[in-house]
């Protein structure tokens, strides 16, 4: 009973910031901006209250826009682990046992998102637009990186949401030094194993490209397809 009570009152919290957003939205957030930035034109300090008022660009609506960011920074979270769990029967072999999976943001102590006695195993459910992607190439090369440096003797496996714009970027030609410029403490990993040997991308995977098998999996996580998904991890570039 109270569990219903409950979630009677979450959904109407909800609903309560969906309608102060769309308020102030309306139905198209473009058009209502460029409305408001022409009617702005010529308001003072007097006439601000009013407007505001007018326009419904309350404290409220910014408490209830900061409320859903903090709600979609959960569901990024969540995504990333519904996807690792919604894998694994389609990865899981005959014998195959999980020994333990990683399912918040970042890996909480463990090496790596999932492991069994037979591999080790990384995933990244983000959707590649194919143009400057920087970040997200940044978080894709740490990944592998840090799946072709461990000593484990196990299958090493980095499983994406579509493989194309991956590799393109793995075989290319950008600068390591840029790519592994927001995370220090990799940066130094990789200077003290290889020292200046590789400049480049495209450079190291020519030589370590068998040292990590890329999967894609968008076939089992349907669901994902053209959903724009940012990976809890992304926002916190080691910097150590």
């Amino acid at each position: 009973m109270h569990d219903d009570v409950g979630k009677r009152d979450l959904n109407a919290a909800q609903s309560d910031i969906v309608a102060l957003l769309a308020r102030f939205t309306g139905p198209d957030v473009t058009a209502t901006l460029s409305r408001l930035e022409a009617a702005i034109r010529g308001v003072t300090v007097d006439e601000c209250a009013s407007f505001l008022e007018e326009a419904s660009a309350g404290r409220d609506v910014l408490g209830a826009a900061a409320e859903l960011k903090r709600q979609a920074g959960q569901i990024n979270v969540t995504i990333h682990a519904l996807g690792i769990l919604l894998c694994l029967p389609h990865l899981l072999e005959p014998g195959e046992r999980v020994e333990y999976v990683s399912l918040g943001a970042g890996n909480t102590g463990r090496a790596f998102d999932l492991e069994t006695n037979l591999r080790v195993a990384e995933f990244k459910f983000i959707n590649w637009r194919g143009g400057a992607e920087s970040i997200r190439q940044n978080s894709v090369f740490k990944d592998y990186l840090q799946l072709a440096l461990d000593p484990t003797p196990k299958r090493k496996h980095l499983y994406l949401l579509g493989t194309d714009h991956a590799l393109k970027f793995l075989r290319g030609g950008r600068a390591l030094a840029s790519v592994l410029s927001r995370n220090n403490k990799l940066q130094r990993t990789f200077s003290d194993r290889y020292g200046e040997a590789y400049r480049t991308v495209g450079d190291y995977y020519a030589d370590h490209a068998d040292a990590v098998h890329i999967e894609d999996v968008s076939q089992w996580l349907s669901e994902l397809a053209g959903v724009l998904i940012e990976e809890p991890d992304l926002t916190a570039p080691d910097s150590q």
